[in-house]
């Protein structure tokens, strides 16, 4: 029943210290009001206006002086200034001093009950403290006034002057005071900022008003007619103040938006809507802000802040279509037809938005809109590479390390230990593993996988690296290997291991409704850290594992004097020896990279083969890897580098300006001298060095090596240019960018083929071209084979490929012709509809 009236007063809502402060200053504007009655008038006694007559005109004075007000909006809500210390001067010459706080308490309050019912809907609260406020100041500036001079019907002297002027400056200090108080307690800010906005605000006004007070003090002296001439020269005067006040609003205002919406430039969606609010507050000095965010998943977040510096968020429901109140403004926001989420900015009560404001508001809200957009992008970006990045060194079906993640961590491992700490490779196999798919189902295939994949997981120990190989293969890296005087203790160790968890595998389980034991051939090599890497444990566990298999048990170790292949890779690179001092056995096979748009040659890639004299046609696959562990490397680089750059020199006395690319081991990168050999090289060839690409792999990266960032970087300051081969298999794709400069990435050919079926292939490719486009980087596209696999490479925007679909591998005197025939079918096809009758 009460809460109408209390509503109307005001008090509901107003903190307690903004009503004592309210309850003192109306004391003491009562007080001085009934104090200042009972001083002596001093009015001579022919006064022809007499006493009634000079208090209304006061009350008039101080009541006009309210109604030409200018208002702006500061941190706390709207100051008013006003015509006050004219209405003061001119009074003090007019009216009793003692009358003059009880004339203004009059004015003033029947000036801001007016303005209220008709514009501000002020509460009377409000009112009585406006108007006490105002009391109490004059009476202030009258003790002033009247302590150095006796402005009653004065003539206007320079003392007088100095006497008003300094009730004037006493009557703006305390009015500001306590306007900053008031603002300060009720919103729980510091009272200084808005001080000094009122300040600054008068500063200019307050010079004028005295002016015309003083003026206006002087006409009345000489004659009062001359005070008709004043009105116009009034309205200009006013009209000045409040372009000027404007003028000064929105360039601040104009400020702090480019500020406000410079913040916005953030990468998260927690980052832009801080930004946001702490901005909204600051630019419209509102005081609440709400920023809510809808996500992509449906759900609402809501970011709100107030001057006090509280933000807090949480989820909400989805924001209602209700009309927002005169004090507030809501801003959907959107980016096209996407809604991205709502703005809203509660203004004061005593401040309710401009138009100007509803346009700011606006065009902030359509900053925001964009930038959590894009927060929002980039949040998606962020997830695809980091998919894209798992699925590259994780296996789909049973979250493991996939072979390429094993080979690099695995290595990686082996690089950080000890070169004599022994290690073990457990390779396990799934016997029968094709009859539980044959019988059960490919479902139930997987299923029997992700088992022993779990399983494994159980059974392996911290810092022991699990991957699954392909297949029904797993491959358990073990480096915590007890180091004990025996040599035979590791082995031993291993061969334990290796036992128990195959009989751990062994337990009885349920796939697909049917109970059965999994039963595992499990290889095992144990060797120092250092003398191989793990393509070579990989391969000698292999060995061990099918001895398991046609020894009939479930776990072999690996026996050096069966493997064949070690004493064959001796015999291997003593041949080769002999192959790089002939002409006739080592030998380039060429294979052009196009362009997808104009089949124009953008590349060659240099393929190395080996015409044996005894084992026959040899690819890189039988030979690179003993090349690349042996001390033949170095020869074996500046061989096919020789071979590959007079290729390259015989196309360019054709007039075929095309890059030859050469794989680079990583090995090589070790060698300081490299540089200098290659600069040799271009030299004797008379090659440019831009003309040749140097293909490495991400393996590169692994290595912390001083050396290797040394000789890339020479050989970039020398124009070399860098690839990455197999881009997007390694581990640490997006971190090698980062450390390494290169000119092309090269996307693996296991993408390509399966990203017509697999969307996570398509995926990354996806991904890489747009990462290479964002890095200014060329894409070649490795192995397609088929003429969709080239529209689906187009589609994504990749803009180079080879493979079997363009061109097979062929002998170095066929490539310039092949290369000629694709450079002048690519400028033919300029003026290909013309030529075709095309109109």
């Amino acid at each position: 029943m009460t809460s109408g009236p209390t509503d109307r007063l005001g008090v509901r809502g107003t903190p307690a210290r903004v009503l004592v402060l309210t309850a003192a200053v109306t004391l003491t504007a009562l007080v001085a009001a009934a104090v200042g009655l009972t001083l002596p008038d001093r009015l001579p006694a022919d006064d022809p206006l007499g006493g009634p007559a000079r208090f209304g005109i006061a009350v008039a004075v101080f009541a006009v002086a309210q109604f030409a007000r200018l208002r702006f909006r500061s941190s706390a809500g709207m100051v008013s200034i006003t015509w006050g210390e004219a209405a003061l001067i001119v009074c003090l010459y007019l009216t009793p001093a003692g009358w003059l706080p009880s004339a203004a308490l009059l004015g003033a309050g029947l000036a801001w009950t007016v303005l209220s019912l008709h514009n501000d809907r002020r509460p009377m609260l409000e009112i009585v403290r406006i108007a006490a406020s105002l009391s109490a100041a004059v009476a202030l500036a009258v003790s002033v006034a009247t302590a150095l001079g006796h402005p009653l019907l004065a003539p206007p002297t320079p003392m007088l002057a100095l006497a008003v002027i300094a009730g004037s400056v006493t009557y703006l200090l305390v009015t500001a005071w306590l306007g900053g108080v008031t603002l300060g307690l009720r919103h729980g800010l510091p009272i200084g900022p808005p001080l000094l906005a009122a300040l600054r605000g008068k500063l200019l006004m307050f010079v004028g008003n005295v002016a015309v007070g003083l003026v206006v003090v002087a006409l009345l002296e000489l004659d009062p007619r001359w005070l008709l001439l004043l009105p116009p020269l009034l309205w200009l005067l006013q009209q000045t103040y409040r372009y000027r006040l404007r003028s000064d609003q929105e360039r601040r205002t104009w400020r702090a938006f480019a500020e406000a919406t410079a913040a916005l430039n953030q990468l998260d969606e927690r980052g832009v809507a801080s930004a946001a609010v702490t901005g909204a507050l600051a630019l419209f000095n509102a005081e609440l802000v709400d920023v809510d965010v809808a996500r992509a998943d449906g759900r609402w977040r809501r970011y709100r802040g107030d001057p006090g510096g509280q933000l807090v968020d949480r989820e909400v429901s989805p924001p209602d279509r209700s009309e927002p109140d005169e004090h507030e403004l809501i801003r959907p926001l959107s980016v096209g037809a996407a809604p991205v989420g709502r703005l809203r900015v509660r203004f004061p009560r005593s401040a309710p938005p401009t138009a100007r404001e509803r346009d700011a508001v606006a065009a902030f809200g359509d900053a925001l809109a964009a930038a959590l957009h894009d927060a929002a992008t980039h949040r998606e970006l962020r997830l695809v590479t980091a998919r894209s990045s798992y699925e590259a060194v994780h296996d789909p079906l049973t979250g493991l390390a996939n072979r390429a993640a094993m080979l690099g961590k695995g290595d990686q491992s082996l690089r950080q230990l000890a070169h004599d700490h022994p290690v073990a490779l457990l390779l396990l196999d799934i016997n029968q593993f094709k009859e539980v798919n044959d019988t059960l189902g490919h479902a139930a295939g997987d299923q029997l996988l992700r088992l022993t994949a779990n399983r494994l997981s159980a059974l392996a120990r911290p810092g022991d690296l699990l991957g699954r190989l392909g297949g029904d293969e797993f491959a358990l890296l073990l480096t915590s290997v007890p180091v004990l005087g025996d040599r035979a203790a590791p082995m031993a160790h291993a061969l334990r291991q290796a036992r128990e968890i195959a009989e751990r595998l062994a337990a009885p389980t349920e796939v697909a409704g049917v109970r059965m034991s999994i039963e595992v051939s499990v290889g095992v090599v144990v060797a120092d850290a250092g003398t191989a890497d793990l393509t070579e444990l990989l391969r000698r566990a292999d060995i061990a594992m099918y001895q398991a298999k046609e020894g009939g048990g479930n776990v072999a170790a690996y026996d050096g004097a069966r493997d064949a292949a070690s004493t064959d890779q001796l015999a291997l690179l003593a041949e080769l020896r002999e192959a790089l001092e002939v002409d006739d056995q080592l030998v380039l096979a060429l294979q052009p990279a196009v362009d997808l748009a104009t089949g124009a040659p953008t590349g060659v890639e240099a393929l190395i083969r080996w015409r044996h004299p005894r084992r026959g046609w040899l690819g890189p696959a039988d030979f690179i890897r003993p090349v690349e562990n042996s001390e033949q490397l170095g020869t074996f680089t500046r061989y096919v580098l020789d071979k590959a750059l007079g290729v390259a020199a015989e196309w360019a006395r054709e007039g075929l300006d095309v890059p030859i690319s050469v794989n680079l081991s990583a090995r090589s990168l070790l060698d300081p001298r490299l540089p200098a050999e290659i600069a040799d090289a271009l030299r004797r060839h008379q090659v440019p060095p831009r003309r040749l690409v140097l293909e490495i792999t991400e393996t590169v990266v692994m290595s912390e090596l001083e050396v290797i960032d040394e000789v890339l970087a020479t050989l970039r300051s020398m124009g070399v240019q860098l690839a990455v081969d197999d881009f997007g298999t390694g581990f640490s794709s997006l971190t090698f960018l980062t450390r390494i400069a290169v000119d092309e990435l090269k996307v693996d050919r296991s993408f390509v083929i399966r990203m017509a079926d697999s969307p996570e292939a398509a995926a990354i490719v996806r991904t890489t071209v747009g990462l290479a486009q964002e890095l200014g980087l060329r894409v070649v596209a490795e192995g397609v084979e088929t003429a969709e696999q080239r529209l689906a490479l187009a589609e994504l925007g990749c803009t180079s490929a080879q493979g079997y679909h363009f061109f097979k591998p062929m002998p170095a005197d066929k490539i310039s012709a092949v290369l000629g025939s694709l450079r002048d079918s690519a400028e033919s096809n300029v003026f290909r509809l013309r030529a075709d009758g095309a109109s």
